[in-house]
């Protein structure tokens, strides 16, 4: 089966500022794919191409076989789509909204926008000027998959969302490929694609570092780990430990990355008089830092 995206050395300049360079891509059919990159990376431009809202500098793109710039109508008709910044009729709520845009496409199932309104805990009598950026995001989120597209092409989907509602938006894409359908979702976080994708493309200064498998892309991945001690406790006792590095010691605080599992610095840790253990989960921020150094920014 051909892929349901395929681009080729697409380009997008503005000027003298940099878009995205030379991206080749291929998303299949039933597939979760990740688009990873911190702010300003090239995603937004990226989707935005393949939907033939800004038209490419050069290369080409492809979805469902049709070149963007060819028929973007007959893609737009199979595709929903979630902008980074949704923001639209400020005195309509969030049911006209969502309305609207059913009467725009048609044959949407209304028992399954009622669902989706219910699982994502969305009060629609609420005019949209009155959202929060999260409830905006649901209004969105029903929008785009109301209609069930053949693929969804979803920038930042989780922005502003609660961990509940997360957790319920993660269910509602894992159900959408096991339906056959595609997703093509943009982040900056790792642990969100960690529980949705089955493959990444990760951006930089508008080009592809890696294109791979999610369980290769974790290994690229490492956490902060904080240990409080009742007294100092040299560095040296975490640098040999398998997976450290960065590891600093100042007045009985520690601090160092880790990849990997931690249990082997739980184990050191315990030898002392460990007062706490805090740990963040890594960010792709981080994840560049580490792996390509600061670069030019994002």
């Amino acid at each position: 089966m051909p892929p349901i995206i395929r681009t080729e050395r697409l380009t997008k300049t503005y000027g003298t500022h940099r878009g995205i360079e030379e991206v080749d891509l291929e998303v299949q059919a039933a597939e979760v794919f990740g688009f990873l990159g911190p702010n300003g990376a090239g995603k937004t431009t990226t989707m935005r191409v393949l939907l033939d809202l800004i038209r490419p500098t050069s290369g080409r793109a492809e979805v469902f076989g049709i070149e963007t710039t060819a028929d973007p109508v007959a893609i737009h008709r199979r595709v929903g789509y979630l902008p980074g910044e949704f923001d639209l009729y400020d005195r309509l709520t969030g049911a006209e909204t969502i309305e609207y845009f059913a009467n725009l496409r048609g044959g949407v199932d209304r028992a399954y926008t009622a669902e989706l309104v219910e699982r994502l805990d969305l009060d629609p009598s609420r005019r949209f000027r009155e959202y929060s950026k999260g409830n905006k995001q649901k209004v969105g989120l029903v929008v785009a998959l109301q209609h069930k597209p053949e693929l969804l092409v979803l920038d930042e989907p989780t922005a502003g969302l609660d961990p509940l509602v997360q957790h319920t938006f993660f269910e509602i894409v894992r159900a959408a490929r096991s339906d056959g359908r595609s997703v093509f979702l943009s982040s900056h976080i790792i642990e969100e694609v960690d529980r949705t994708c089955d493959r990444v493309a990760i951006i930089r200064d508008g080009r592809l570092v890696q294109v791979d498998r999610i369980e290769t892309i974790r290994l690229l991945a490492f956490q902060q780990v904080e240990l409080v001690f009742g007294g100092p406790v040299a560095a040296d006792e975490f640098e040999a430990l398998p997976g450290v590095s960065h590891v600093a010691s100042v007045e009985g605080r520690v601090t160092m990355r880790v990849s990997g599992p931690i249990g082997p610095i739980v184990r050191a840790a315990a030898r002392h008089d460990l007062l706490d253990l805090m740990t963040r989960a890594p960010n792709l921020e981080d994840v560049f830092l580490a792996q390509y150094g600061r670069g030019d920014g994002g």
